[in-house]
């Protein structure tokens, strides 16, 4: 009888059993011999058993990876990925520390490095192992240092690098960590198979630094494996996008002497190549979010004016795919304030230059008649249909007047403000009216209010409500709640009640940077 074949499955390439011994004219097991040894059938059920043992490994092997890519892929940012990618890594390999770093070209402007079981203080002792002998670039032939030399190993003359294997420049320069000397000694581009070093106390040829970090840290073995992933033809291409190639690396260390097995290193291997594609992805989502921050961040104030009698403070949290939302404080002639926030419909990079146009808009017709708020949402409103008509937005603007402490504001389907002092927190009354290009011809009536000394004037947007999660009737009455829980000592400072009112209102919203919900916006004018 023939041996079952035995199917290849992602990327496991399982070596076949030798089969039974047969007789070749019969085509039959060979008969027992004079000792009366087992039979036919019980020789021929030895190798199924093996092959049905090697079978339900690899199905453990493929399920245990199934189960690590998903885990993998459902983490939305890249520290988080990093983190898994660590846990798992460690369990495929039985390691309990390790430490991935990832430096792309043309993505990430610095290389991000996560530790596992690693503090700040050991990432410091690692920074003190010394690097490979001073190169600028990798041989992708041997995957070390090209200094010009002839390679020991390969004895002749220096050869050029082939056209289809160019230079791989060394993770060295100032913006790369020296602890990525651990990664140093990875095999050539196009190779996803590790490096192990199993018994670092006595490995000859290791950098006595080495030994002395490792016996300081606790480790004696390690295993790095590069973050690579294919070309669509399974060779690197230094024409492919940064989604291929070496995007980093990653190493585990073991407290004692020891190495993975061969099946680990495939395992582990595997897994690396799964994860490189979904670390290429969020590297690149990150980069996009980078640039649309920094497009938004340049659109909008770059500092508050100083203005006599009257003080501000913003606080803005970006979500994450780049909305509409902004604000402004522009001076005005004769001392006056100019104080703005709204917002326009829709996300990314064409509603940040949409909303970068409105704000301008707004600013030239506030200094040209800025005392009347209904005329500058007028004309806004006549700009904004004329140019663009499919979208709406909302605004509020207010005219302040610091010495005597008058303030004039009109809003176009905007949340009315707060007015927050020692004696009272309340909601200013406005008159409802539509958004910015919803009607044929906008009009509302102004309202104009008198803040006291010492009391503040809150401007925020519906993100602030949206944060909280709850519907906005229960919104719009805990931020009543947070502003009229600020402490006394802080509502004279507009920096300090305008942090108390967004931890109270968003969870997380004192941190800087980006904002996991929508965009969030609050602004606070504090009048002397």
């Amino acid at each position: 009888m023939t041996a079952p074949h035995l199917p290849k499955v992602a990327g496991i390439d399982p070596p076949v059993p030798t089969p039974a011994h047969t007789s070749a004219s019969t085509g039959t097991a060979a008969p027992p011999g004079p000792s009366g040894s087992s039979s036919p059938g019980t020789r021929a059920s030895a190798p199924n058993a093996l092959v049905l043992d090697r079978l339900a490994g690899w199905v453990s092997d493929l399920t245990t990876l199934q189960e690590l890519v998903e885990r993998l892929t459902r983490t939305a940012t890249l520290d988080d990925a990093l983190h898994e990618l660590l846990r798992a890594g460690a369990s495929l390999v039985g390691a309990g520390r390790g430490l991935v770093t990832v430096h792309p070209a043309g993505i990430a402007r610095r290389p991000v490095t996560v530790g596992l079981g690693l503090g700040r203080a050991d990432l410091g002792h690692l920074e003190t192992i010394p690097h490979l002998p001073s190169a600028e670039t990798i041989r992708p032939d041997t995957g070390r240092p090209d200094t010009g030399r002839p390679d020991p190993a390969r004895p002749g003359p220096p050869r050029p690098s082939a056209p289809s294997a160019p230079a791989v420049r060394a993770p060295h320069g100032p913006d790369v960590p020296a602890y990525v000397r651990l990664l140093e000694d990875l095999p050539p581009v196009g190779t996803r198979t590790g490096t192990a070093h199993p018994d670092i106390p006595h490995e000859d040829g290791l950098d006595p630094r080495h030994r002395e970090v490792a016996a300081r840290l606790g480790y004696a073995a390690s295993y790095a494996v590069p973050l690579e992933s294919a070309a669509p033809d399974g060779a690197p291409d230094p024409e492919e996008p940064p989604a291929a190639g070496r995007l980093g690396a990653a190493v585990w260390l073991y407290d004692e002497p020891a190495e993975p097995s061969d099946r680990q290193r495939h395992l582990a291997g595997l897994y690396c190549g799964y994860a490189t594609e979904h670390l290429a992805r969020l590297l690149e989502l990150t980069a996009a979010r980078e640039t649309v921050a920094a497009l938004r961040e340049e659109l909008l104030p770059s500092r508050l004016p100083r203005i006599p009698g009257v003080r501000l403070a913003v606080r803005h949290r970006t979500g994450p795919d780049g909305g509409g939302d902004w604000y402004d404080a522009l001076p005005l002639p004769e001392g006056a304030l100019g104080l703005a926030v709204g917002g326009i419909t829709g996300s990314g990079p064409g509603t940040l230059a949409a909303m970068g146009r409105l704000r301008a808009s707004l600013r030239a017709y506030a200094v040209m008649e800025g005392e009347d708020p209904v005329a500058v949402l007028s004309d806004l409103e006549l700009l904004l249909r004329l140019t663009e008509p499919a979208r709406a937005a909302t605004a509020l603007f207010a005219y302040c007047e610091p010495e005597s402490r008058k303030v004039l504001l009109a809003g176009a389907g905007h949340c009315s403000p707060l007015i927050v002092g020692d004696g009272r927190a309340e909601y200013v009354e406005t008159s409802l009216s539509a958004p910015l290009g919803m009607l044929s011809c906008w009009e509302a009536p102004s309202v104009e209010i008198e803040p006291e000394p010492g009391e503040t004037l809150l401007f925020y947007n519906d993100g602030l409500l949206h944060g909280t999660g709850d519907a906005m009737d229960r919104a719009f009455a805990r931020l009543h709640r947070a502003a009229a829980s600020v402490p006394r000592a802080q509502r004279h400072d507009p920096d300090a009640l305008a942090d108390h009112v967004l931890r109270a209102m968003v969870p997380g919203g004192g941190r800087e940077g980006p904002h996991e919900g929508g965009d969030v916006v609050l602004m606070a004018a504090y009048f002397e």
